[in-house]
């Protein structure tokens, strides 16, 4: 099974920059050894269950809730028996059709 999580968390109390709480999630999410990509607006994970997956995001808001009174996250789940290399797959399947 392949789990890609689309995700975004940020604090909502930090002022205009929150790129330094930020990239203690992206420290975390490194850390796990799933893959991942970073991109503007979230990061995307690949995970091989959903209970791994939501692991990931409960750490994440642990994290912020040490220093922020309120926090934003968006979450997206593709749940996929069978499959793997999601991360990657997805996009090479529309850029061989292009």
């Amino acid at each position: 099974m392949s789990v890609l999580m689309e995700f975004a968390i940020f604090p909502t109390d930090k002022g205009k920059s929150v790129s330094s709480d930020v990239s203690k999630v992206i420290k975390l999410i490194s850390k796990s050894g799933f893959p991942y990509q970073l991109t503007a607006m979230g990061t995307l994970i690949e995970t091989n269950t959903v209970k791994q997956a939501l692991s990931i995001v409960e750490q994440a808001s642990e994290i912020l809730e040490k220093n922020s009174a309120r926090i934003y996250s968006t979450l997206k789940l593709d749940i996929k028996k069978g499959a793997e290399n999601m991360l990657l797959n997805k996009v090479k399947s529309i850029e061989e059709k292009l």
